[in-house]
């Protein structure tokens, strides 16, 4: 007999012994229906009786290792039968190491780099294999995360790093990779935390997360999560307040239906960054080189989000995601454009500003068909995406900003104007069909194929030149893969997969590729992820503004060879681990008359390495548990131009981490980060130098029920 999840989730479940915390422990997972089958020596298919167990799935708050993603393909899969390389940042991770933004959860994620904008605060900055990524939300799309919205980490379950090109999984995306936030939703039962956090900046900040079922039959639960946060920067005239909520309520009328409807408002009042600093010059981080009264940085969203899915119970499954969101956001500020290299200490600056509003539809539907041939069991999905935006883009820049003296600064104020470059508005829609199909043939070959097309249309209006430019995009993806299960434990794929991303109207897309070998390793005897990958990634039709022109053409190669090794593992001897190795080769094979063939790509680093320990220190009545907690995360040296003419050293950084029970559900935090406070310049090249984030400390008070 095999048993397998129902209800989307058709999977291979293990029961297992595991040896955690220095004792034998059964692995608790949540419960979930699952499917019982019996395989006929015939050649007729096979109806799937669904029966409903205890057991299968991943437990998030309360495991560093994922074994299931939703990531690889629009189906849940186990992540050793995904030919692709995943990584998973559950709650629990992200809790231990007092995660405060989205470039914080994946510091510890191979392939991944971040920090390299240094204390430029607009955005979320990591490339994945060093490419920029496309951001989702429970498989739907956010958009790029320069430029876009920081999300709020607390708001998420997981956080799912899917490396490489696949446009066939979530649509249009850039080669690297893509990330896919997995939200909060509410449980079959009552739980729940508060906490108050204080530290560095005069950061103060609560928080909680609970829910419980509303009937006694658990048919509707719900759930509330929310924060509030009064803080500062690491930087004079600064400040980095927040306040978010989100509720949700889930109605499950039978064993086989769930409806799940969440909203959720996030209000950011904030500072695009620091300004800079001279170029050469070693300050402390808290120097401010901007301007005080023009110094904004705002953001303002609500979105709601409908989850649906039905199991029929003869192997069809039938899921829908949808969300609506109405965003706006803001921000403005002075910073340091150029420094004298003819001995005078004035730094010119420039002023820069932007302002722009989204409003968002989105939704996604699939029926997914289960069934077994004889030896060959068989997964095949087919659904269609929309997607609906209207957005508004108003870009503002001066060069006429006063310079400043930064051995005496003295600060102008904000200026009356500042001319605008750039106002746009844009209708997109985009329409897509996709299927992907999986076969596994004696339980060991595992065979994955995936095809999506995506009609894009696309209309701009140019406010400021009085024109509007129409556009359609239809583009072809595919993907292909091969996982062999040695084991239970142990197992290799190779794959082929392509991504697109269009770049503007009248402009070619830009297209990826990528081969990728890897295998993957899951022991049984306690719970753990060990994966290692070899890959190949090219991008091709690299969209830059001529020069003659004005106007942006598509020209140009680039190609990142790379390997990514990662661990993560809850061993004996109250241990536990999260490491990670990526060396990545990247090179400009074409670029026209730029000239900058054979050199390296900018913020791509050879070299990224990173080590976070955990360990458990049992209490002996008087004294409660303790855990300790230490990181470190390398960089090498890498470039902040394609000219190859500038570049940063070798970086390492650490963290460090506390917890000390105080009761039983009461615990007491303390998270470091970048301990010895290391300094180097993360980003420049342009005439300011941007240092990478500083020492921080966060004290943290836990109860949980």
């Amino acid at each position: 007999m095999r048993i397998e999840t129902t209800g989307g989730n058709h999977e291979r479940v293990r029961v297992r012994t595991a040896l955690l915390l220095g004792c034998t422990a059964l692995v608790a997972l949540p419960s979930t229906s699952l499917r019982a089958q019996e395989i006929e020596n015939s050649g007729s298919a096979t109806v799937l009786e669904t029966i409903t167990v205890k057991g299968g799935g991943d437990d998030d708050a309360n495991s560093i290792v994922a074994t299931q993603t939703t990531s690889g393909s629009k189906m849940a899969t186990d992540i050793l039968d995904t030919p692709a390389s995943i990584s998973v940042i559950t709650a629990k991770e992200m809790e231990e190491r007092g995660v405060k933004n989205v470039e914080d959860a994946l510091k510890y994620t191979a392939g991944v780099t971040t920090d390299f904008y240094g204390s430029d605060d607009r955005f979320d900055f990591f490339k994945i294999r060093g490419f920029d990524a496309l951001t989702y939300r429970d498989g739907l799309r956010l958009g790029a995360p320069f430029g876009g919205i920081r999300e709020e980490p607390y708001a998420y379950e997981r956080i799912e790093v899917l490396k490489g090109a696949n446009s066939t999984v979530f649509g249009v995306s850039d080669p690297g990779g893509s990330v896919n936030f997995v939200t909060k939703r509410p449980k079959r039962e009552r739980f729940g935390e508060a906490y108050v956090t204080g530290g560095s900046f005069d950061h103060a900040e609560i928080g909680f997360d609970f829910g419980d079922n509303v009937t006694a039959d658990d048919t509707l639960s719900f759930r509330m999560t929310g924060k509030l946060q009064n803080a500062d920067a690491e930087y004079d005239y600064s400040r980095d307040d927040e306040k978010f909520f989100m509720g949700g309520l889930t109605w499950r009328p039978t064993d086989m239906t769930n409806l799940t409807v969440v909203y959720d408002h996030l209000d950011k009042d904030g500072v695009p960054g620091g300004g800079g600093h001279p170029v050469g010059t070693d300050f402390d981080r808290s120097r401010f080189f901007g301007e005080p009264d023009f110094n904004y940085r705002g953001v303002d969203r609500d979105s709601v989000s409908v989850m649906f899915d039905h199991d029929f119970g003869t192997g069809l499954t039938f899921n829908a995601n949808a969300r609506y969101s109405d965003e706006s956001s803001n921000f403005g500020y002075a910073y340091i454009s150029g420094t004298p290299t003819d001995g005078s200490t004035i730094a010119e600056r420039a002023f820069f500003a932007n302002d722009s509003a989204a409003e968002r539809f989105i939704i996604d539907a699939h029926l997914q068909y289960d069934t077994s041939f004889e030896f060959v069991d068989s997964r095949t999905l087919v659904g269609v995406e929309y997607n609906n935006t209207s957005s508004t883009n108003n870009g503002y820049f001066s060069n006429d900003a006063p310079g400043i003296d930064w051995t005496n600064p003295v600060y102008t104020g904000a200026p009356e104007s500042v001319p605008p470059y750039t106002s746009t508005n844009t209708d997109q829609k985009t329409t897509a069909i996709y299927v992907e199909q999986n076969l596994t043939f004696a339980d060991r070959l595992i065979a994955t194929i995936g095809l999506r097309n995506d009609w894009i249309d696309i209309s701009e209006t140019n406010n400021l030149a009085g024109t509007t430019s129409d556009g359609d995009i239809s583009e072809l993806t595919s993907r292909f893969g091969l996982t062999y299960r040695f084991t239970n434990e142990f197992a290799a794929y190779a794959s082929y997969a392509e991504s697109v991303v269009p770049a503007s109207l009248g402009v070619e897309p830009e297209r990826g590729e990528q081969y990728e070998i890897g295998v993957k390793y899951r022991p049984d005897a306690f719970p753990a992820l060990f994966t290692a990958s070899v890959y190949d990634l090219t991008k091709n039709n690299i969209t830059r503004t001529n020069p003659a022109t004005g106007f942006e053409e598509a020209i140009g190669e680039v190609r990142v060879r790379g390997i990514d090794l990662e661990a993560k593992a809850e061993m004996m001897y109250n241990l536990s681990l999260t490491a990670a190795y990526s060396y990545m080769k990247s090179e400009i094979v074409e670029n026209g008359a730029a000239g900058f063939e054979g050199n390296e790509l900018s913020f791509v680093p050879n070299q990224v390495a990173s080590l976070w320990l955990n360990y458990d220190l049992k209490g002996n009545g008087t004294i409660g548990d303790m855990t300790f907690g230490l990181g470190a995360r390398y960089q090498s040296s890498y470039y902040f131009d394609n000219a190859n003419t500038q570049w940063t050293g070798d970086s390492i950084v650490f963290d460090a981490a506390y917890t000390y029970d105080i009761r039983e559900n009461t615990t007491f935090e303390v998270n470091v980060s970048n301990l010895f406070d290391e300094k180097y310049v993360a980003y420049g090249g342009f005439g300011a130098d941007f240092y990478n984030p500083g020492r921080a400390v966060f004290a943290t008070l836990r109860h949980t029920w």
